[in-house]
């Protein structure tokens, strides 16, 4: 039975060094991080934290938290690319107004110097 349990938290050390290993790498990257990335990494731990809950009502905390990982991480980053996509929709509507508010303003100064250039009848 020790064997086991030795051979249980050997994996869950493997996967907690793998997690603190990709996070470090992440958060090394540069730059902040998009949503799709916030989402696919609170989907991670969510996930990682049910299936070793699940997982060690089987007696396998581990492989439970290993495959809840994986698919938080799939289901978080979905999710997460969704999110994405609204807001860059926003941010392209955003700039089309601000073209539009540009362009009414345009317009509105040259009317005014044709009125002032043409003589009154």
């Amino acid at each position: 039975m020790n064997i086991a349990l030795i051979g249980n938290n050997r994996l869950s050390g493997i996967i907690c060094a793998t997690a603190l290993l990709g996070s470090l790498t992440v958060g090394c990257a540069g730059g902040s991080l998009t949503t799709r990335e916030k989402g696919a990494g609170i989907g991670a731990l969510g996930g990682a934290a049910a299936g070793g809950i699940i997982g060690s009502a089987v007696r396998h905390p581990g492989a439970g938290a290993a495959i809840g990982g994986l698919l938080g991480l799939g289901a978080g980053a979905l999710i997460g690319d969704q999110l994405q996509g609204r807001e860059n929709q926003a941010k392209d509507q955003d700039i089309q107004i601000q073209r539009n508010q540009l362009e009414l303003e345009r317009q509105r100064i040259e009317l005014e110097e044709v009125k002032k250039r043409k003589p009154e009848y």
